[in-house]
């Protein structure tokens, strides 16, 4: 099996919680235990603690047929043998899995496949298999849909369609579409020494049979195996995934698409900086003059706010549970990029990133239960109960709520991507057990924490009034402006993205992503930054919400981009796809949002901070 690349970190606060977190991991990778073979069990233990396979001659590699879908579906995906190919002589046996398999719609069972270590095997029968009308009916509609099968060989995958669409033309008539079922596969096996190295999987398209009939017919499958030696090592045996992740000229011009990209958003970001620098200078220089001649002027500008821009926004309970999560998601990016820097994740397995953010949202709940309490106290806020209740639910209950539906759309089409129902359980008692108590001791230490909110100037009893602003200083237009800058710094890599998480595409390039990520959170910051200083120039005080609105809107730059490319840039239909794309989609530009948000609203707080304690106000 796959060595699980979700990390657990022991929380500092409770011994405890590291115990029951292990206790969650291991029933996690035995969920679907109930249904596996007891046979693979001794290997697969074996296997997990060596953490690679040495085998001798003649040594049987066992072949693990996974699942099959339509090509530009990508989580639309089903059990392989929910067709009916060959089985083995003793049913189904399922391997078992870890929970990063489980999550990523894996659903591994032994083929019959016979493939012996350093043996070639030439036009082998596999078995001859009778199938019914509904069978064929079955089979073409694969065909039709360009459906693909998986395979996993010494934890390798490999693909392959299950056949092929031709069009026959014929003088004076329509054109005819023929479907073909390949029957026989050929795999080709680098080794080195005694380890399996590299696999390759091709059909043979002479060896097929027509199903275009509407009948019942018997098939006979074959397969054929060819061993080859290697000088690859096996610490390298997944570079080759990697490698065709981007091919070298598009991996260059990738490159300098981001270099690209950079400079030109460090140049903007150098331009504006220096503008609002000079700006705040003369304003610096105009509100430390001496009293003589402030006396004979009015004040104007956001030295005028100085008496409200400190006075805590309307919903604060809210508010302060926006700002803790979305801290919590900041962090629990900057954990999983840190696994990702050091190669914990294999390419191809997306369920792996999965079960780490699942895992690292866990521990991390400590910091949203204190970043939200301290905040609420440090508004004035009372009930922290209710707050650290909110907090707890934010993320989790709307994701919660898609995963549910988007769980039972799965289930009705019979798919790998609907989970388990011990995995569920096993997910809820981490949110039981480890996130919500994690939330509460966070809670409770922020709402004991000594640090007061200190303003440097007073705020006035009775709010001033805003003046009347013209239409693109009001929220909706401020948020679009905010959002373009930095989605432009991230617009090349969104594509890239896409086409791993929704595609067939391998991402690998982490170091890239870093950058653009930290590139992203720099923007962000300095675009609220740029907004707050012109909202409190036009003497508007209201500046608390606002900062997280136009801080997370990027995010809703992203979902609208998840629009185009649905669209215009893949082949995805069917409502069980569309649900899923536009479903987690949704969630993930949520989370995205109160990362952004809180970002956005800390480096707006530093700033004004900043410049109001370097002036001095009655």
């Amino acid at each position: 099996d796959r060595v699980m690349t979700s990390r657990a970190v022991k929380p500092s606060s409770s011994r405890a919680f590291a115990v029951v977190l292990c206790v969650l991991v291991a029933l996690a990778t035995r969920a679907r235990g109930a249904i596996q073979s007891q046979e693979d069990a001794p290997t697969t233990t074996l296997r997990r603690l060596l953490g690679k396979s040495h085998y001798s001659t003649n040594d049987e590699v066992v072949l693990y047929a996974n699942k099959v879908g339509p090509f530009h579906n990508p989580s639309e995906t089903y059990q392989y043998y929910d067709f009916p190919f060959c089985r083995t002589p003793e049913g189904v046996k399922h391997k078992l899995e870890d929970l990063g398999e489980v999550l990523g719609g894996d659903r591994l069972a032994r083929s019959p496949y016979v493939i012996p270590f350093r043996v070639d095997r030439e036009n082998v029968d596999l078995c001859t298999q009778f199938l019914e009308r509904k069978e064929v009916q079955k089979f073409r509609s694969a065909v039709r849909n360009d459906y693909y099968f998986q395979m996993s060989f010494d934890d390798l995958p490999i693909w392959g369609f299950i056949g092929k669409v031709e069009k026959i033309m014929r003088p004076g008539a329509e054109a005819e579409n023929k479907y073909f079922l390949f029957t026989h596969v050929h795999f080709e096996i680098s080794y080195n020494d005694d380890q399996v190295i590299e696999i390759n999987l091709s059909t043979d398209p002479l060896k097929t049979i027509d199903i275009t009939a509407d009948e019942s017919m018997s098939v006979r499958f074959s397969y054929s195996v060819h061993w080859k030696p290697t000088t690859i090592t096996y610490a390298n045996r997944m570079e080759k995934y990697s490698r065709y992740s981007f091919l070298p000229e598009h991996l260059e011009i990738h490159w300098f698409s981001i270099i690209n990209s950079c400079v030109t958003v460090v140049l903007m970001m150098g331009f504006l900086a220096s503008i609002l620098l000079r700006v705040l200078k003369n304003d610096f220089v105009k509100f430390s003059q001496d009293e003589e001649m402030l006396e004979s002027q009015e004040e104007s500008g956001w030295k005028y706010v100085h008496g409200d821009v400190f006075r805590f926004p309307r919903g604060r309970s809210l508010f302060a549970a926006i700002i803790g999560t979305g801290t919590q998601l900041f962090f629990l990016v900057l954990f999983v990029f840190m696994l990702a820097l050091i190669g914990a994740f294999y390419p191809y397995n997306m369920g792996a990133v999965t079960a780490s953010c699942l895992v690292m949202y866990a521990l991390t709940a400590g910091i949203a239960g204190y970043v939200s309490s301290n905040t609420y106290r440090q508004m004035g806020g009372e009930n922290w109960v209710r707050n650290v209740l909110l907090t707890c639910v934010l993320f989790c209950g709307p994701l919660g709520l898609m995963f549910s539906f988007l769980n039972t759309v799965a289930i009705a089409y019979r798919s790998t991507a609907a989970l388990p129902f011990g995995t569920i359980v096993i997910i809820i008692l981490l949110w039981a057990i480890v996130t919500i108590p994690l939330t509460i001791i966070g809670g409770i230490a922020g709402k004991n924490a000594k640090s007061e909110f200190n303003a440097p100037v007073r705020t006035t009893k009775y709010p001033r009034e805003i003046p009347v602003l013209p239409w693109y200083r009001s929220t909706i237009p401020q948020m679009c402006l905010a959002s373009f800058l930095p989605f432009s710094a991230i617009y090349i890599e969104l594509f890239y993205i896409f086409a791993s998480v929704w595609g067939h595409k391998v991402y690998t390039i982490y170091s890239v992503l870093f950058i653009v990520f930290v590139i992203l959170v720099l923007v962000t910051a300095f675009m609220t930054v740029s907004l707050t200083y012109f909202q409190l120039t036009a003497e508007d005080h209201e500046w608390w919400w606002r900062s997280v609105l136009c801080g997370g809107s990027t995010a809703i730059a992203i979902f609208g981009y998840s629009f185009y490319y649905f669209h215009l840039r893949s082949d995805m239909n069917g409502f069980m796809q569309t649900s899923y794309f536009f479903g987690y989609m949704g969630v993930i530009c949520y989370g995205w949002f109160l990362l952004l948000g809180a970002v956005g609203h800390k480096a707006s707080l530093l700033f004004v901070r900043h410049i109001y304690r370097a002036i001095k106000c009655d």
